[in-house]
Parts: structure tokens; C-alpha cells; sequence
């Protein structure tokens, strides 16, 4: 159970935050900016959700995604460890990444295939949508940057990877069922 009864503590005016398990770090930490770019890519979620064009059941799927990406965010903020640790962190688990890719399955089967890539754009909640699928990307970037120097949970990464397919998936979905899909046209803009 979270339970917040002060918001500021005046412990971060110094350049550093604590992680989960408590130890210290620059609020610059490759972690940090990892489980912080999970915190954008929620509050993007949010938007695409609350201007209220995305359709069921993608609307609820996003809703469920909201929780798995707090538990995302537990799971990076506390590092993994050789020890066992005093409490059991909470970790992404392949569930979660296979619940994304029956989504995937379920949205993609109702869409034609691609003969280009896709502008992001459309309508509103297929650009909301495409916005949370590239803040999806650095985060995934970022947790991969992370990894580099510190053990991760695998899955963390593989859910990333997943859910930027499902939201591009989705926007396509949300695009009349790529109906309404701006597709690039190689050098449009070029004379020769």
C-alpha cells in the first residue's frame, strides 16, 4: 500500500532522490530518467484517454496499461540485486507482455496490411496515440541505457517493446481502421 501525507520533503533540493530500496542517487541517473520517461509516457496515456476518441475496448486496454506502467515504474526504482531483498519489488512478468500481444493480435487482425510507413497523425486520438508510441520508444531506449550499466528485469524492456507495437497498432485502429491513415510518400517533396 502507497500512503503519501506530504508531498514535498525537501530531501531532492540537493540534486538527488532516493531510489526504492533507499540508496541516494543524481536525480541525472540513467535510472532516474528511465522510470521518469515510464512517468511521461503514462501521463500521455491520459490524454489520449481523456479527449475521449478512443474506442472500446483499446479505451480499457490503455486504462489496464496505466496500472502495469506504475508497475513498471516500482520495478525500475528499485534495483535488482544479488542478495534477496527484505521485501519481494514489485517486477513486470511475462503475463503482462503476453496480455499486450493478444491486444496486438486482436486490434492488427481487423487492419490491411501497410504498403508505406504511417505519418503520425490522423485524427486526435490516432496522434495522441502515435505521441505515446514514440515517448514508448525512448523509455524503451532508456531502460535499454540503463541496462548497460546495472542489471534490469528483462521484461521490463520486452514490455516496452510491446506496448509501442500495440500503440501503433492502435492509432492505426483509431484511424478508421487504417482507413484514415497518412501514409509517407518517399521524396513527395522533391524536385528530382
Amino acid at each position: 500500500m502507497v500512503y503519501l501525507n506530504r508531498i514535498y520533503t525537501k530531501t531532492g533540493d540537493d540534486g538527488e532522490t532516493s531510489l526504492g530500496d533507499g540508496t541516494r542517487v543524481a536525480k541525472t541517473h540513467p535510472r532516474i530518467t528511465a522510470y521518469g520517461t515510464v512517468d511521461e509516457l503514462n501521463a500521455v496515456l491520459g490524454m489520449a484517454i481523456w479527449q475521449g476518441q478512443v474506442a472500446e475496448p483499446a479505451r480499457s486496454w490503455l486504462e489496464q496499461i496505466q496500472h502495469d506502467l506504475f508497475d513498471l515504474g516500482a520495478d525500475l526504482c528499485v534495483p535488482e540485486t544479488e542478495e534477496p531483498p527484505a521485501h519481494v519489488p514489485l517486477r513486470i512478468v511475462d503475463e503482462q507482455v503476453r496480455q499486450l500481444e493478444g491486444w496486438i493480435d486482436a486490434a492488427n487482425a481487423e487492419l490491411e496490411p501497410l504498403t508505406s510507413f504511417v505519418l503520425p497523425g490522423g485524427c486526435p486520438a490516432a496522434a495522441c496515440l502515435h505521441l505515446a508510441r514514440t515517448v514508448c520508444r525512448r523509455a524503451e531506449i532508456q531502460v535499454l541505457h540503463l541496462a548497460e550499466f546495472e542489471p534490469i528485469n528483462p521484461a521490463a524492456t520486452i514490455y516496452l517493446n510491446r506496448l509501442s507495437d500495440l500503440l501503433f497498432v492502435l492509432s492505426r485502429h483509431s484511424n478508421r481502421k487504417g482507413a484514415g491513415d497518412v501514409l509517407w510518400i518517399p521524396g513527395k517533396n522533391r524536385t528530382r
